[in-house]
């Protein structure tokens, strides 16, 4: 049986989180969607006032996977809520228990923060993994629909807050 452990990444992990995050993409078939490399990812997930974390999974030593998540919150329940952003165990260390660990790890750590959900999104043709999660007792969230601003679109709707109130959109105190 293989030995696992997980400790939390640092700045030191920059180019390994890095790797495995091209590996990910690579998997996922946007290998050309990554814009990060890894000054980004030293500069941004290791920043002071960064929102987000990461852990390390080790198989028999040595590093094999990844999860990286952040705290997010949920109005209704009134309380936070902890969203993975991406999980990743290297293909020749799947089905060595660590994908399972490493979720174990982030409910311990959302069990621990007092979060009312643990999330993460799953792309539909990812059978393996919608399989495995189910298997967790993980369920789909069918009724929502996720979107998404990237972008050019994000500037334009920013520009909207400069067209002023003919927009029709009323700036608060907090916007000067």
């Amino acid at each position: 049986m293989p030995q696992l452990s997980i400790r939390a990444a640092d700045h030191r992990d920059a180019a390994l989180i890095h790797r495995f995050i091209c590996e990910l993409a690579a998997y996922e078939k946007a290998e050309h969607q990554v814009e990060a490399d890894v000054e980004d990812i030293a500069g941004t997930l290791f920043a002071p006032d960064s929102p987000a974390r990461a852990v390390i999974g080790h198989v028999d030593g040595r590093p094999a996977g990844l999860a990286v998540y952040f705290f997010s919150y949920s109005t209704w329940q009134g309380r936070r809520g902890l969203y993975l952003e991406d999980l990743y165990v290297s293909p020749a260390q799947r089905g060595s228990g660590l994908g399972r660990a490493l979720l174990a790890h982030l409910a311990g750590i959302a069990d621990q923060s007092g979060c009312g959900r643990f999330e993460w999104s799953v792309l539909d043709w990812n059978s393996p993994a919608i399989r495995f999660y189910e298997d967790l007792g993980a369920a789909p969230q069918r009724e929502w629909v996720r979107y998404r601003l990237s972008g050019a679109a994000i500037a334009q709707l920013a520009g909207l807050r400069a067209e002023g109130p003919s927009s029709g959109l009323a700036a608060s105190a907090g916007d000067s």
